[in-house]
């Protein structure tokens, strides 16, 4: 005849591990029913902000928008007409200048620091200086140009405005470069130098080539970010009233010409600065979408 198991001193009987599970997974349930409300409740209050924006610079912006917007410069103070011709090439201009001086220097950088630098005192010191740029705000670039640029020249220019916008970028492209090189697997590596291939050309036919979307994306969201950005262009592009493509002298530029016009108490210009923010909104969506589209292939 069997004989029932006996209980081991100190353990608890089945019924009660099974009561303690019970509760213990219906914790776990209030914990994450609470938790998952907090996230959507939280995500629900940033995207009816954002809904918010979207749709005032839709409402208003599209009422400002005319052949005029693309072909006219800004006009003075009071008066019908005029468009925003001169700083929407302006803010190529300096943006284009920005992405050729930055571009290269932050994809180097981040080269050197995730092919090269791993371990050295100078990357340490390059990763921490980066990280500082990353998270410094870019007044404080712009005023650190105004000093070095703009001040020993005696005037604004729009070469101070594009090196200001690039000293944004590039830490930016650097951490973006960095990071996509990092993700390549080491066996590719070790593939290239076993066949004899020297280390700069495993980087650039290798590691670079598997990365080129990461990096391009980086890019792409960097531009996205300097586009625009006002505080900087304040202390070193400044603005123009009149089209001009002498980067030597002040520049009009859409963010500083937004600040100008929304600013002032004459409903033209408030409409013409509502169709540059709707402008600039496009075009900073547009970057985000291609950048993420190029990623998303990869």
């Amino acid at each position: 005849m069997n004989q029932p198991a006996r209980q081991m001193p100190g353990t608890a009987s089945p019924e009660v591990l099974q009561a303690t599970r019970d509760r213990l997974q219906r914790r776990r349930r209030r914990v994450n029913a609470f938790a998952l409300t907090l996230s959507l409740a939280a995500m629900a209050f940033g995207l009816l902000w954002l809904v918010w924006i979207l749709y005032t610079t839709l409402t208003l912006g599209v009422g400002g928008l005319s052949v005029q917007l693309f072909t006219q410069s800004t006009p003075p103070p009071n008066t019908d007409g005029g468009g925003l011709a001169n700083a929407i090439v302006g803010s190529l201009m300096l943006v284009g200048v920005a992405t050729l001086v930055g571009t290269p220097i932050g994809v180097l950088a981040g080269v050197y620091l995730a092919e090269y630098g791993q371990k050295g005192w100078l990357a340490r010191v390059t990763r921490f200086i980066n990280d500082i740029l990353l998270s410094a705000p870019s007044i404080v670039v712009g005023l650190f140009v105004y000093a070095l640029v703009v001040a020993q020249m005696g005037h604004f220019s729009g070469w101070a405005g594009a090196i200001s916008l690039a000293l944004l970028e590039i830490p930016i492209v650097i951490r973006t470069t960095e990071n996509m090189l990092r993700l390549v697997p080491n066996a590719l590596r070790e593939a290239a130098f076993a066949l004899g291939v020297p280390k700069w050309r495993m980087i650039s036919s290798v590691t670079l080539k598997a990365s080129m979307a990461g990096v391009v994306t980086g890019v792409l969201l960097a531009v996205a970010r300097i586009a625009g950005e006002t505080a900087p262009l304040l202390f070193t592009a400044l603005s123009n009233q009149f089209f001009s493509l002498d980067m030597g002298q002040p520049v009009a530029n859409l963010p500083v010409t937004i600040f100008k016009f929304a600013m002032s108490p004459f409903a033209q210009w408030q409409s013409l600065a509502w169709a540059g923010v709707f402008i600039i909104t496009l075009g900073v969506l547009g970057l985000n979408i291609l950048a993420r589209a190029m990623f998303g292939k990869k």
